[in-house]
């Protein structure tokens, strides 16, 4: 095991529910007698489409920022992301009165782009088909003396991610399957953590899109593997690899990966609209998608499931819940 997989354990997802106390919601653990005929499973949803800004992103980056000393306080953040990570960086330098600078690509979400300014980020723009975001993010963070903190290759916002997990094993106890979504692997690492240490016995399995599976790829090869920018509906799994850090714990304590379709995705969205009354972004039904479509046999079991978040145009909603009913 690298010292990077050695060094993130429970204690710093326990550090971060600490600093994340009065600041992140506790958000609702809700469940679905269709949902768990559909699925043959006992399923329980952390719905972190209710947390703040909209998705499970605001722990991480409310966690990595708290951690900030003087200095880094006083010449303020940037990051690069597709838009929920955007958003809660955001949120969180504002809360904490510095300066955000967020590199988001020129397709973006309108309701992120919008936001994201809304909180007070000051937005760069980039093509994200021709552009390298984690090169503009160095050089302004060189530029401006910023700190850079990426939407899951960290530490801290592991940590905090892992948080959301943390509070749904505490309200279910002990599961026997975490199905969590999958885009560059903060979530499920942190989620990861939290299995380990308040469920032993439990199936960690992330879920990504079928245009996207370099998550899958790379638990199966043993080493990161890098792909083309995938296209997929889910545009907050569309991510070309995995982060280091991520990866360091996901290929450890993660059981196996599995894909969705961008069909499974918008059935899904269409599934919470009408039996669940919750508007979930395409990405956010990553993991529900696998146990309400069969991907994953999840039939006597107790199953959680990470919703990771809400965000999502209202236009584009209404155009995929139509078209999947």
């Amino acid at each position: 095991m690298t010292d990077t997989a050695a060094a993130l354990s429970y204690h710093d997802v326990e550090l971060a529910a600490r600093r994340l106390e009065g600041a992140a919601h506790r958000t609702p653990v809700l469940t679905s007698t269709t949902a768990d005929k559909l699925s043959g499973g006992t399923l329980f949803f952390k719905c972190e489409n209710y947390q703040r800004m909209g998705a499970f992103k605001f722990r991480g980056a409310y966690n990595a920022i708290a951690k900030f000393d003087d200095a880094q306080r006083a010449a303020g953040v940037v990051t690069f992301s597709s838009g929920n990570h955007a958003q809660a960086i955001a949120l969180s330098a504002k809360l904490a009165g510095i300066k955000s600078v967020i590199i988001m690509p020129n397709d973006a979400p309108a309701l992120k782009v919008k936001a994201t300014k809304e909180y007070g980020g000051e937005v760069v723009t980039y093509d994200r088909y021709t552009e390298d975001r984690e090169a503009i993010g160095r050089r302004l963070s060189e530029e401006r003396g910023m700190t850079l903190v990426p939407p899951y290759d960290h530490p801290d916002v592991i940590a905090g991610q892992g948080t959301a997990a943390k509070e749904l094993f505490e309200e279910t106890g002990e599961l026997d399957i975490l199905l969590v979504c999958l885009g560059g692997g903060g979530l499920l690492a942190g989620c990861a953590l939290a299995a380990r240490a308040l469920s032993p016995n439990c199936k960690v399995i992330g879920v990504e899109p079928e245009a996207g599976n370099d998550g899958q790829q790379s638990l199966r090869l043993g080493e990161i593997v890098h792909i083309a920018v995938p296209k997929t509906i889910a545009d907050g799994a569309m991510v070309t690899h995995l982060g280091v850090h991520n990866f360091e714990v996901i290929k450890h304590h993660v059981d196996d990966i599995v894909t969705v379709s961008d069909a499974q995705l918008a059935s899904s969205m269409a599934f919470f609209a009408e039996r669940m009354k919750m508007v979930v972004e395409p990405t956010g039904c990553l993991a529900a998608a696998a146990a309400l479509h069969g991907v994953v046999d999840v039939r006597g079991k107790r199953v959680g499931i990470l919703i990771s978040g809400g965000n999502v145009d209202l236009s584009r909603f209404a155009e995929l819940v139509t078209a999947a009913a």
